[in-house]
């Protein structure tokens, strides 16, 4: 016992080691390892710290030789909790209903205005690979980025599992000349970066749409009929409309970044980001025309449907009418009375045989003849 005893003692003090975040700090700013994945401050477009707490970033970038340099944080957090956020919130001075939007998640893109910073969302959008598109297939899949565009910050919040802005940093870093333009670089930077996956994911879905117009409108060769299955449709046209709930509103936005002096925004940045607006409006040109071309794929593939009905009801009553002859024929005969035409007849079974197969045989190619066959 008393050798369990010493290896719990030995084993005890190692286990009461500091697990924290290197960029966690003791005050206001903790946040926990999980929700971090980067934070740096930044001098003329080069990374100068590692490793610093969001907390002491700030001070080191607000100190009299930060400011005479025009320092800056990037601040990146992935899914934060509420608690984990609060202290980066307080010592940023972030609103509170932005905060709230980006702990909770699900929220529009769009563009607030507070009083010292800036508040965007964009939906990030993914194209999932399938072999085969079917009723349940999913086509994208969506993230979100926030960001919190400050003076001498940016902070951004990640949500969802694609959408990573590590090698957004790593280029940016690369580049120090544009990332010396401060934070409104990196802003123009994911929102370059979201616009360009939006036309990487327009262009799969056209592809999607493409098969299934073909499968709409050519012929089966394996069941003889037409048009493809309606469930396949739907389920495009509910990814369509999720695209469009991504595209669609970040409009407004982006045209207010490109032709609206804001005052985070470095006029020279500012021209980048038309060139952001005018791809974004091409996007959702396509997916308006991606909506209008499911729904009269959509209305085509009902009418065909509708089409193959009404033939198999032909072909049913074409039948029904061949058969009707030879029953009302030996419903005639099988009336048990005594005197009745050519039941005494040598020749009549078969002549009434002949003169049944004669009229179904002329029905039928009348049938034949009219399309109905």
């Amino acid at each position: 016992m008393s050798m369990i005893r010493e290896l719990r003692a030995a084993v005890r003090p190692a286990l009461r080691k500091d697990t924290r975040s290197p960029y966690a700090s003791s005050g206001v700013g903790h946040v926990s390892c999980s929700a971090v994945v980067d934070c740096a401050v930044y001098r003329e477009g080069r990374r100068v710290t590692d490793h610093l707490s969001p907390a002491d970033a700030l001070r080191r970038v607000r100190s009299a030789d930060g400011q005479a340099h025009s320092d800056f944080v990037w601040i990146g957090l992935h899914e934060p909790t509420e608690e984990e956020f609060s202290g980066i919130a307080q010592e940023y001075g972030l609103h509170p209903l932005a905060v709230e939007d980006a702990v909770h998640a699900h929220q529009r893109p769009k563009l607030e205005r507070y009083d010292e910073s800036l508040f965007t969302v964009f939906k990030t959008i993914h194209y999932v690979e399938h072999a085969e598109l079917t009723a349940s297939s999913e086509v994208v899949e969506t993230g979100e980025v926030m960001c919190f565009t400050g003076r001498d910050y940016i902070i951004t919040v990640r949500h969802g599992g694609q959408g990573s802005l590590r090698a957004l940093r790593h280029r940016l870093e690369d580049d120090p000349e544009l990332l010396a333009k401060g934070p409104s670089a990196v802003l123009h930077a994911i929102a370059d970066q979201t616009v360009d996956g939006y036309l990487a994911v327009a262009d799969a879905v056209q592809d999607d749409i493409d098969e299934v117009e073909i499968d709409v409108f050519s012929e089966r060769t394996g069941s003889g009929r037409r048009g493809g299955d309606a469930g396949r449709i739907y389920q495009l046209k509910r990814e369509v409309l999720e695209f469009k709930r991504a595209v669609s509103p970040l409009l407004r936005p982006m045209q207010m970044l490109s032709e609206r002096p804001v005052r985070l925004i470095d006029p020279d940045i500012q021209k980048y980001f038309r060139d952001v607006a005018d791809h974004l409006t091409r996007v959702n040109e396509q997916v308006l025309s991606f909506d209008d071309l499911l729904n009269s794929i959509l209305q085509a593939n009902l009418a065909q449907a509708t089409v193959a009905q009404n033939e198999d009801m032909r072909k049913i009553t074409a039948w029904a009418a061949i058969f009707a002859v030879p029953t009302m024929i030996a419903g005639i005969y099988g009336m048990n009375f005594d005197y009745m035409p050519e039941t005494d007849w040598k020749y009549g079974y078969p002549t009434v045989l002949m003169v049944i197969a004669g009229i179904c045989y002329a029905i039928h190619r009348g049938f034949k003849r009219n399309g109905w066959l």
